[in-house]
């Protein structure tokens, strides 16, 4: 069964995907980006901060679906560069305090938008 999940309190999709999908027993969210929900503008800003903002707007996303962080078992982190690992890394170590999810970092050439960070995430029901 594949629910569509939307938030409102998250930045719409930029392409055609939704931004999470709810097949019943986990939920998988399509990489999330440090946008503004309510102007639609990428933050430019730092690393760290664009890591809140992500991790914030998947919180949302999550709530739509009936979860929260504490039920995400797997992220992956895109990143531009690694070098700026240590100050992303701080940053989703305070939304992940206790049993953190499995996770993989990657390093890309871009990520939509100019981003230096994105993120995504499958939560289990």
């Amino acid at each position: 069964m594949k629910k569509v999940i939307n938030s409102n309190n998250a930045p719409k999709a930029i392409g055609p995907y939704s931004q999470a999908i709810d097949d019943g027993g986990f939920v998988f969210t399509s990489g999330v980006l440090p946008i503004d929900p309510v102007t639609g503008e990428i933050y430019s800003g730092d690393v760290q901060v664009q890591t809140e903002l992500i991790l914030k707007n998947l919180e949302n996303i999550l709530k739509e679906a009936g979860c929260a962080l504490k039920h995400v078992v797997k992220t992956t982190v895109f990143m531009t560069d690694l070098t700026k690992f240590a100050e992303m890394n701080a940053v989703y170590a305070s939304f992940f305090k206790d049993n953190p999810p499995a996770r993989s970092t990657i390093q890309v050439v871009a990520l939509p938008k100019g981003s230096m960070v994105e993120i995504e995430a499958i939560a289990k029901k």
